[in-house]
């Protein structure tokens, strides 16, 4: 299902690999193994300077890890690149990547169940389902994502990527966390979801991290994945933006994290057909710049805005022509005579009243002509 010659063994080496340090860590300090996830930015240029622009693919926390870009079944290119970079960065180095890779028995890869929905279940008890069959999935430790997400990707396009999520049941990394989380709340049309995305630093690197924002019945939380628990799923009980932003804020300065800037997308359609992409960033905040006041007085105005549905994707609005004076945009009508002008006429006598009007005339073979 995964790769040749091992069927289970991706997620084997996800589960050896749950002790991996990441080069910015450098086994010194606690907080650098902090659940920021995605690109990162900093002091690994000379670390890269050998490598070749094919193989560094995106960078987690100062430490490269690779993208799955060959689809399923995994290449052998890819496959081994994945165990090559497993025993670079774990612990045990070869030495459990053999003892995986040689082993004569391995345990099934397991596949959870889908959570289906009830009509008697709650909207808090469903997004905790929901959250806890991501858990279940586990989070990648390998270095290597199993699924190509492109932000720029159309809305059926991430919905498709994330049945396959579902179907392969390998581990995933945050940006996979949000698609599947949209993915299993397209049914509840009563919660919206939004992109959250976060960008903070730590020992000179830039860390990359988002979560799927929800907002029912005047509450906000949020779902995700994480290294750490207290940077993925958070329960409904924010009243405003704000109060989760600054929440998120909280839990990273407990791992020495300064927040450098906040990206708040829109409300995603849940129509999975759409061919509209993900607004990721609509509203752009930089931690840095800006007080936590005028920060909590933008995101409250973005929240407001976002629920009064007055915001409109750039991607969503279809071209509008230039309408110059004097020229209609409707095509041209034929120039009626005086005689076609004056049946036009509304006819306000009570026999007109009476008479079926033509735009609902029944046709001979029944069907009606609606305008």
């Amino acid at each position: 299902m995964t790769g040749p010659g091992a069927a289970g063994a991706a997620s084997s080496a996800a589960r050896l690999a749950r002790h991996g340090r990441s080069k910015s860590t450098g086994g010194r300090h606690p907080g650098s193994a902090a659940a920021a996830e995605g690109a990162s930015s900093g002091g690994t240029a000379a670390n890269n300077a050998g490598r070749s622009s094919g193989e560094e693919e995106e960078k987690d926390g100062g430490a490269l890890f690779y993208v799955n870009r060959s689809g399923f079944p995994i290449d052998g290119v890819t496959w081994e690149r994945m165990w090559t970079h497993v025993a670079r960065i774990h612990p045990d180095g070869r030495e459990m990547v053999d003892k995986v890779r040689n082993a004569a028995y391995l345990a099934r890869h397991p596949v959870p169940p889908v959570p289906s929905y009830r009509p008697s279940t709650s909207v808090p008890d469903w997004l905790h389902a929901v959250q806890n069959y991501m858990k279940t999935l586990q989070y990648n430790h390998t270095g290597t994502q199993f699924f190509e997400i492109k932000k720029t990707r159309p809305l059926c396009g991430l919905m498709e990527t994330a049945r396959e999520m579902i179907r392969e049941s390998l581990p995933i990394k945050c940006l996979e966390a949000v698609i599947l989380g949209i993915y299993l709340t397209n049914g509840l049309t009563s919660v919206e979801r939004f992109p959250i995305s976060f960008k903070t630093q730590f020992s000179g690197n830039h860390f990359h991290h988002v979560v799927l924002g929800v907002y029912f019945n005047g509450r906000y939380g949020t779902l995700g994945m994480s290294r750490r628990a207290d940077l993925m799923d958070k329960a409904l009980t924010f009243r405003t933006l704000g109060e989760l932003v600054f929440d998120f804020e909280d839990s990273y300065r407990r791992y020495q994290h300064t927040m450098k800037k906040v990206k708040i997308g829109l409300y995603v359609p849940h129509d999975p057909h759409v061919f509209q992409p993900i607004e990721w960033k609509y509203l752009v905040l930089n931690a840095s710049r800006q007080g936590r006041e005028d920060m909590r007085k933008e995101l409250e105005k973005h929240g407001r805005d976002m629920r009064m549905k007055i915001l409109k994707s750039s991607s969503a609005q279809s071209p509008i022509k230039e309408r110059t004076r004097g020229k209609s945009l409707s095509p041209r009508r034929r120039q009626s005579s005086p005689q076609r002008r004056h049946l036009h006429r509304r006819d306000k006598s009570p026999a007109a009243l009476d008479r079926k009007p033509a735009e609902l005339s029944t046709l001979s073979d029944g069907y009606q002509i609606r305008i």
